[in-house]
């Protein structure tokens, strides 16, 4: 048995990993690579391997870090089946056309200036007509749910507790010619205890290879309760000065938990009422399959469904915009006021109109609440540059600008070794994926500290053997 590494590998966009067995191919997640922007049309626009050799695709959950190359891969052969659960299929839907969407818009937007210049025009990697493709080979499955991707694998579907119908993957492995069964289990993305909606992320058991992500693996994070107060402190300040405060988040997951906190703000007298907007189609699209999914929240977030006034949802002087023109208000509205929009990390979609409208204005805020990949205008602006290009041209970056790593839903340091360790009496190797060097390596040490010395910390294009 072979581990392919061929995306997320000492970065953590672009989640890509095959495993080899009996002769046939697993493709374990196929995200977008985010960073550099050339750089970022190319790897995504060219796969390591040929997707016709891909026999099955599971998928750990919707972000587009992990799904969304999948349009991408269906449109250069793949025909397999692509497993998830349920909530997952449906949010992966909703945000493969969104980003086949914001890939048109895009494109076209840069190409009337690239005309000008004399340039030579740039074509989107998928388009919508692309992305509505991919559900034709989409089959969902419920949590713990055994099914067969491919012959010898028989995998499950667990909870992970990161984003709605995110899973980690169970695999009991039987390699032809081999009389005991092989346990891998590949982590996705790994949630946090105490976050709102969701559950708890489930630990691996009697595991062999653990492939594992480490986004946090340097540090661990404040308790969600830390960082509501740091949230309400950075609003509170924003709000005073009749600023305006620019989040940039994720549209599903991300977005809902940020609303959830500034209603309690808003409920509890710490903040005045004042406008939150939350500017994505997607948004509006990812609420209703919430809705849908009710039953996978945790017991406080069903109690609050149940009653039909979820608070993450819904609450006064919240709205969510759908068109263009309902967006391009927004930034004819003046502070104090609150704009929630994508992309997370800055690279695409409305969150580059509110960032080219207001981050020259001093009075305003731009809350990062979440990792920022490499040569994003997210990272940029997070390292606090002082001059930053939105769609080609210059802007002096003079807005505040504040980072909250406690908001993050991904696991800290604590319970990434928590969760290595509750596997530790079978383990034969860790395989760190989804972080850069400053999260693998401190990680790495701590393992090494419990007794867990068999890491390793994969480069893109390497190959693990079992043999």
């Amino acid at each position: 048995m072979e581990f392919h590494f061929f995306g997320a590998a000492r970065t953590v966009t672009g989640s890509l990993h095959v495993i080899e067995v009996n002769g046939q191919r697993l493709l374990l997640e196929c995200g977008f690579f985010q960073g550099r922007r050339q750089e970022s049309y190319e790897r995504n626009q060219h796969f390591p391997f040929d997707p016709k050799s891909i026999d099955a695709v599971i998928l750990s959950h919707a972000h587009i870090d992990h799904s969304g190359n999948l349009p991408n891969l269906v449109k250069n052969g793949f025909e397999g089946p692509i497993y998830c659960t349920q909530a997952t299929g449906d949010l992966a839907q909703i945000m493969l056309l969104d980003s086949g969407h914001i890939q048109e818009s895009d494109a076209q937007y840069l190409n009337k200036k690239r005309a000008k210049r004399g340039e030579a025009l740039i074509q989107p990697i998928y388009t919508q007509r692309d992305a509505d493709q991919v559900k034709w080979q989409v089959k969902t499955r419920r949590y713990y749910e055994p099914f067969e991707p491919i012959a010898g694998v028989e995998a499950q579907l667990v909870d992970a507790g990161h984003i709605l119908g995110a899973a980690s993957v169970s695999m009991t492995i039987i390699e032809q010619g081999k009389r005991k069964p092989t346990r891998v289990w590949f982590s996705g993305d790994i949630g946090r205890y105490g976050q709102p909606l969701l559950p708890d992320p489930a630990l691996p058991d009697r595991v062999d290879y653990l492939l594992m992500e480490c986004t946090y693996g340097d540090k661990s994070h404040h308790d969600p309760e830390a960082a509501f107060d740091e949230f309400r402190l950075t609003i509170k300040r924003t709000v005073d000065r009749g600023g305006k405060v620019i989040i940039p988040a994720f549209a599903v997951g991300r977005t809902q938990e940020l609303v959830y906190y500034l209603n309690r703000m808003v409920r509890f007298g710490d903040i005045p009422s004042i406008p939150v907007y939350v500017d994505s189609p997607l948004a509006v699209n990812a609420t209703d399959i919430f809705r849908k999914h009710a039953n996978t929240f945790d017991e406080e977030a069903k109690a609050f469904a149940e009653s039909g006034t979820h608070p993450a949802l819904l609450f006064d002087r919240l709205t969510y915009t759908r068109s263009v023109e309902e967006s391009k208000l927004i930034n004819e509205q003046k502070g104090p006021l609150v704009i929630i929009s994508a992309s997370g990390m800055a690279e695409a979609g409305r969150i580059l109109h509110h960032l080219k409208n207001n981050i020259e204005d001093p009075r305003n805020t731009i809350l990062i609440v979440g990792w920022q990949a490499p040569h994003t205008l997210g990272r940029r602006i997070a390292e606090r540059e002082t001059s930053v290009r939105i769609f080609g041209e210059p802007y002096q970056r003079k807005a505040e600008v504040v980072t909250i790593g406690g908001l993050s839903a991904h696991a800290g340091q604590d319970l990434l070794v928590r969760y290595a360790q509750s596997t530790q009496s079978k383990l034969k190797k860790v395989m760190l994926v989804h972080g850069e060097e400053k999260g693998a390596l401190p990680l790495m040490e701590k393992l090494k500290d419990i007794g867990i010395s068999q890491t390793m910390y994969p480069d893109r294009g390497d190959t693990f053997s079992t043999k």
